[in-house]
C-alpha cells in the first residue's frame, strides 16, 4: 500500500513513487522528492511495486525511482522485473544506488533505466534527473530519400571511398589494457613500466608504442612520467567523432621520443563522459598508427569498459594476495560471464607476490588461485621504496634502477608478449 500519498478525496493523480526496502534508508531522498512533487508522489516496497505497475492507477504516473543499495544485489532479478514492468507501461525509471556494483547498475541501466543518481545525492541531482526524464527524446531523423544515380562524366566525385581498417598509419597495434582490481595494486605502474619496455626493446628496431590513459579522475601516468596535462586531451575525448588522425596524434605527448602518451584530462571528469563508440575510435586510431596500445584502465567497470576488453588482445588484471583483491575479481569474472563476454582474453597478474623461499605464501598463491578458478599467470616480486621513488621523479623503473626485480619480471614479460606477437604475425 503506498505511504506519503494524496487523500482520496484529492483529485490530483501521483506523477511519481519511490521503490525500495525501507524508503527510511533514504531520508534524503524523501526530501527532494517532497520538493520536487510536493504531495504527488508515494513510497511502495519491491512485493508491492510489482502488484501496483500492473495496475490501471499506474498509468498517470510520469516515473519511479528505484533506490537500492548493496544490499539489494541479492534481489536484482526482482528489480530486473520491476524495470522491465515499467518500461512496458511507459514508465520512465530513475535508478537511485548506494554503493552497487557497477555491473549490476549498468544491467538495470540496459534494461531501460533512463537516468542514475547515486547516493547520497548530490545537491540538485535529483531536479536534474527529473528535468531530463521529462524532456521529450528528439523525433529520429527520417530516412534519406535515395539519391539518383551518378553521371558518368564524374565518376571520381561520386564514387564511394573504401576504408581500410586502419586507414592512417598503416598499423595493426596489440592492444594490452591493464586493470587494477582494486585501489593501489600497482596497475599504473605496471601498465606505465610495460608500455616502456616495449617501447625500448631494440635501439635499432624499436615498435612503435602508445600508452593511453583512460582513468578520466585519477589517471596518474602523467604523473608517473612527468608529462603535462593539455587542454587537447578534453577537447578530443568530448569530439570523437570529428576526429582524425591529425588531432589524435596532436593530443598525444612523447617520453624521452620513444614512448607516446595520451594523458588523463587536467581535470577531474565523469567516467561516463566517454560513449563505448567514443573509445572504439580512440582504440582504432590508436592501432593505426602504433604496434602496441598500452591502456591504463580505471578500476571501475563503466558502460565502456565492454568495448575495451573486445578490443583487447590480452586484459591484464592486477591483484594482490589479499581479500579484497579476491572478492572484486570473483565479482568481475561473474559479471562478465553474465554478460557473456569474452573471459578467455583475462590474464591474472599477482603483485608484490610472496618471494621464493616463502612457502607458505606460494601455498596461500595457490590456493587464491583454485578458489578463483583461474590461472596466475605472472607473479611480480614487490620492488620496494624504489618504485614509489621512480612514480614520484616522473620516470620508468629502466631509467632510474635497471637492477630492480619488479623491473626485470615487466621486462622480461614484454619480451616474451613481442617475441609471441613476432611469432604469429609471422605465421599469418
Amino acid at each position: 500500500m503506498m505511504t506519503n500519498a494524496v487523500a482520496e478525496s484529492d483529485p490530483d493523480p501521483i506523477l511519481a513513487c519511490t521503490i525500495c526496502r525501507n524508503v527510511q534508508d533514504f531520508d534524503l531522498l524523501i526530501e527532494d522528492m517532497e520538493t520536487e512533487l510536493g504531495e504527488r508522489w508515494g513510497d511502495l516496497s519491491f512485493a508491492d511495486a510489482t502488484i501496483f505497475l500492473e495496475q490501471p492507477d499506474a498509468a498517470s504516473m510520469e516515473f519511479v525511482a528505484i533506490a537500492i543499495d548493496e544490499d539489494d544485489e541479492a534481489n536484482v532479478a526482482t528489480i530486473a522485473e520491476l524495470i522491465k514492468t515499467a518500461v512496458r507501461r511507459d514508465i520512465k525509471v530513475l535508478v537511485i544506488a548506494e554503493e552497487i556494483s557497477p555491473m549490476v547498475l549498468h544491467q538495470l541501466l540496459k534494461l531501460g533505466a533512463k537516468e542514475f543518481v547515486p547516493y547520497p545525492l548530490p545537491e540538485g541531482a535529483l531536479h536534474e534527473a527529473i528535468v531530463r526524464l521529462r524532456t521529450p527524446e528528439p523525433e529520429p531523423e527520417p530516412e534519406p530519400k535515395p539519391q539518383p544515380a551518378p553521371v558518368a562524366e564524374a565518376p571520381a566525385l561520386v564514387a564511394p571511398t573504401v576504408r581500410t581498417a586502419h586507414p592512417a598509419g598503416g598499423r595493426d597495434g596489440v592492444v594490452l589494457p591493464v586493470h587494477g582490481l582494486s585501489g593501489g595494486v600497482g596497475a599504473s605502474t605496471f601498465a606505465v613500466n610495460l608500455a616502456w619496455e616495449l617501447a625500448t626493446m631494440s635501439k635499432e628496431d624499436a615498435p612503435r608504442v602508445c600508452l593511453l590513459d583512460l582513468d578520466l579522475q585519477y589517471g596518474s601516468v602523467a604523473t608517473y612520467l612527468d608529462l603535462s596535462r593539455r587542454e587537447a586531451v578534453f577537447e578530443m575525448l568530448t569530439n570523437t567523432e570529428t576526429m582524425d588522425s591529425e588531432s589524435f596524434m596532436h593530443a598525444l605527448l612523447t617520453f624521452n621520443d620513444k614512448l607516446h602518451v595520451l594523458t588523463a584530462p587536467a581535470d577531474m571528469l565523469p567516467l561516463d563522459l566517454i560513449t563505448p563508440t567514443d573509445v572504439e575510435r580512440i582504440i582504432e586510431q590508436a592501432r593505426s598508427h602504433f604496434d602496441y596500445v598500452v591502456i591504463d584502465m580505471p578500476s571501475t567497470v563503466v558502460h565502456w569498459s565492454e568495448a575495451v576488453l573486445n578490443a583487447a588482445h590480452i586484459y591484464f588484471l592486477l591483484l594482490e594476495m589479499d581479500m579484497r583483491s579476491a572478492q572484486n575479481a570473483l565479482r568481475l569474472i561473474r559479471a562478465l560471464k553474465a554478460e557473456d563476454l569474452p573471459v578467455e582474453k583475462l590474464r591474472y597478474i599477482l603483485n608484490r607476490a610472496p618471494k621464493f623461499t616463502d612457502l607458505s605464501g606460494k601455498s596461500r598463491v595457490k590456493r587464491l588461485a583454485e578458489n578463483l578458478d583461474i590461472t596466475i599467470e605472472v607473479q611480480l616480486p614487490d620492488g620496494g621504496n624504489q618504485v614509489v621513488q621512480a612514480c614520484d621523479h616522473g620516470l620508468p623503473l629502466a631509467e632510474i634502477a635497471k637492477k630492480n626485480p619488479l623491473r626485470r619480471e615487466i621486462q622480461k614479460l614484454a619480451k616474451s608478449a613481442h617475441e609471441l606477437n613476432r611469432s604469429v604475425a609471422a605465421g599469418r
